[in-house]
């Protein structure tokens, strides 16, 4: 079987054609949110071609009993857990039994968001346009957490952007979002990576230097 053929070049590569998608568009006081780790990346190169704002937030999947990477759920900082209920009925779980594993991914959430934050405050999201960026979007469970997370603080409108998705998952999301927008929704897709020539992992030092390199050379 070929492989498939990789339709960006790497996260920075995805984010300017994510970028011209969401150039077209008026938008009023935006702010772009970069969904850490891997979102990061792309929703700087957003914010920059925009001239908006830039900032940050986590939201962690709670992985299968034993399949770490299969996520049933998704957990912020301080938000409710989310499950994707079908998932949970489909492998005979409960939230109940994912209370060791949530409680786990939540304080991994709250450790990076005080990492990138470092004591500073978190952007204002009432009354704006917020733009929530990741790399890609497969089952939309983390990016349900992160949404959910956002709306609660009374956005003008909220959208979800990301340079590909899964089939079908974007219309999955538009009962979080205002809208989504993503530049790609190939077949045959398995996972965000197979979609990137280059899709390193991305650290903790890369996102800090994405917020101050940013912060230091505001449009």
């Amino acid at each position: 079987m070929a492989a498939p053929v990789r339709i960006f070049a790497d996260r920075e590569d995805g984010g300017r054609r994510l970028a011209a998608e969401l150039g077209r568009r008026r938008w009023s006081d935006p702010l772009v949110l970069g969904l850490a780790r891997g979102g990061v990346p792309v929703a700087a190169v957003v914010a920059r071609q925009l001239g908006a704002e830039l900032d940050v937030v986590v939201a962690r999947k709670i992985g299968a009993p034993g399949r770490p990477e299969y996520g049933v759920g998704a957990v912020t900082p301080d938000g409710p857990a989310i499950y994707d209920e079908a998932i949970l009925r489909g492998l005979h779980l409960t939230a109940a039994r994912m209370a060791r594993a949530e409680h786990r991914e939540r304080q991994e959430a709250r450790r990076r968001i005080g990492r990138y934050r470092a004591g500073r405050a978190p952007a204002r999201v009432t009354g704006r346009d917020v733009l929530l960026v990741d790399d890609g979007l497969a089952t939309g469970v983390t990016a349900t957490a992160a949404l959910r997370d956002v709306r609660a603080q009374d956005p003008r409108t909220v959208v979800f952007a990301a340079p590909v998705a899964a089939p079908g998952a974007p219309a999955r999301l538009l009962y979080e979002a205002d809208d989504v927008v993503c530049v790609a929704e190939p077949p045959g897709f398995r996972a965000v990576g197979q979609w990137y020539a280059d899709f390193r992992q991305i650290a903790d030092e890369d996102v800090l230097a994405l917020l101050a390199g940013y912060a230091g050379d505001r449009p």
